[in-house]
């Protein structure tokens, strides 16, 4: 699919273009002067638009640290696929340069040509897996020149996310089960809206081409197969890496693939599903006219008492006017974060079961500028290994190889907070 007209320029903080690149030449190079001008003044009115157009161009943009990267396109090109292949550039360079900012920019202009150039060709996207760019673009200037004399097998070949010839002395693949919980609760205690996110993630340490077949409890495979046993889970959403065989999974739900070596997400889903909080938070908050607040927080752990949330962190918004505060707490420790008007509760180690207390004391110079100020929610941020919230399990995990070496599949399982926000009354 191609990302039409498409000219990219990566740009400062300061309006100057740090390097651009013309696929197709259909849209003047000069319409980037007008993109600064329609920034700030949508700054301005407070109406920041990811889109904006002068005349017939459409200006396409994301910022990332002190950069901005701009695509322009007069015709009506897919956004979707404009953003993701935008994205895609900040995760190249970053794998290149660990840190993708101006300076990163200047000091390896001739590099950040090179993969402008293979990332995409003529409007469309091409080779955008940095590994394999890797191969072949270099950061040294002599090793460039040579490489182009070779084009890797993998940019060629059918399988063109993994190289041949690969080999490990001992043969492992880890899986990781991730699950990220969104939940919005209202002030009377009611879940307003719950999901769970998911991705599968690999690290595949595996010698040649092996095959691999993975297993989960789906639903609709069980369906199939007519084995309706045990808790199945109902996937949605489902976005899965370049390398699984989608018509083998759209004929008959079996995840098959050629890995690409080292990390990669091998899949994505999403689960629409009622979520009961796995931290319950209840807040009272008392307000003494012209002299104090006091705030009181229980946190409960409404999860399995064999599993401990850890590295919690638990976000009581203040009065803006708050100063000289107090706390106490049976567990972890609390402060006051001014600039953001916020009490931060750490907790380290959260077992299931357990409910904990933190009381924060604040004296109030004017009360009155509070009664006006909109209170935030609480929000929370914990990760509970060894737990999947929705119950997701990994059944197999098939590792073929024509050699026929004996690999080791390792599974783990985490959940952890999301979009977590429990609104409060007072």
């Amino acid at each position: 699919m191609t990302v039409s007209s498409l000219p990219v320029f990566i740009q400062n903080i300061l309006n100057c273009v740090l390097i651009c690149r013309n696929y197709k030449g259909d849209v003047d190079m000069s319409e980037i002067d007008h993109f600064f001008t329609l920034l700030m003044q949508q700054e301005e009115e407070g109406l920041l638009c990811p889109v904006m157009s002068h005349g017939n161009v459409h200006f396409l943009w994301i910022k990332h640290s002190n950069l901005y990267l701009v695509a322009t396109t007069n015709k009506n090109s897919n956004a979707s696929l404009v953003y993701s292949f935008l994205y895609k550039l900040v995760e190249v360079f970053t794998e290149y340069f660990k840190e993708l900012e101006e300076e990163s920019i200047q000091d390896n202009f001739v590099v950040v040509y090179e993969l402008l150039d293979e990332l995409m060709d003529f409007g469309f996207p091409q080779t955008t897996d940095s590994k394999i760019l890797q191969e072949y673009i270099t950061q040294q200037g002599n090793k460039l020149e040579v490489a182009k004399t070779k084009v890797p097998t993998t940019v060629t070949n059918a399988v063109s996310w993994r190289s041949e010839g690969i080999r490990y002395k001992k043969n492992e693949v880890f899986i990781d089960v991730i699950e990220s919980i969104n939940v919005l609760v209202n002030a009377n205690g009611s879940v307003m809206s719950s999901d769970i996110v998911g991705s599968i993630k690999l690290k595949t340490m595996l010698s040649g081409m092996p095959e691999l077949r993975l297993g989960l409890n789906d639903r609709m495979l069980f369906a199939l197969t007519g084995r309706d046993k045990g808790k199945t889970v109902t996937m949605e959403d489902v976005k899965f890496h370049q390398c699984v065989r989608l018509s083998r999974f759209e004929s008959d739900r079996t995840i098959s693939f050629i890995p690409p070596d080292g990390e990669s997400e091998l899949m994505s889903y999403r689960i629409n599903t009622h979520v009961k909080p796995l931290i319950w938070i209840e807040s009272v908050i008392e307000k003494f006219s012209h002299s104090r607040v006091e705030i009181m927080v229980k946190a409960k752990g409404q999860f399995k008492k064999q599993s401990v949330a850890n590295n919690v962190e638990i976000r009581v918004p203040v009065p803006s006017d708050a100063d000289s505060p107090k706390f106490k707490t049976s567990t972890g420790h609390a402060k006051y974060v001014p600039e953001k008007n916020l009490v931060v509760w750490s907790i380290k180690s959260f077992p299931g079961g357990k409910e904990l207390l933190m009381r924060a004391h604040f004296c109030l110079p004017s009360v009155e500028n509070h009664e006006t100020e909109g209170r935030p929610p609480i929000t929370v941020k914990f990760e509970i290994p060894y737990f999947t919230v929705s119950g997701i399990q990994v059944r197999y995990m098939k590792i073929i190889e024509k050699s026929g070496y004996q690999a080791l599949p390792w599974v783990r399982y985490i959940t952890q907070s999301g979009d977590y926000q429990l609104r409060t009354n007072t």
